[in-house]
């Protein structure tokens, strides 16, 4: 079981750290979107942040907080698994 939450546990961790990339790529001023590495960070994020971009109202001056909301769910269903998988171990 422990070894299920470690592998969970880093999974959220490169998650996390390939959103917080993502909102520093976003305040950079010339950045070139078509890099591989750049590619890559939207690639595999754009799909966890379009449902929270489509709950939140988009604000007037221009900041994205869906990230922040991804990032909260995702902790608090990491919460979850882990309360779930501790009861039934």
């Amino acid at each position: 079981m422990i070894v299920i939450l470690q592998i969970l546990d880093g999974i959220r961790g490169l998650v996390f750290l390939l959103i917080v990339a993502r909102m520093v790529i976003s305040f950079l001023p010339q950045v070139d979107l078509r890099h591989p590495i750049i590619r890559f960070v939207y690639g595999v994020t754009e799909p966890l942040l379009a449902p929270f971009r489509s709950i939140l109202p988009s604000t007037r001056i221009g900041i994205d907080f869906s990230p922040l909301l991804l990032m909260l769910f995702m902790d608090i269903i990491f919460r979850l698994v882990v309360n779930l998988i501790s009861n039934l171990a």
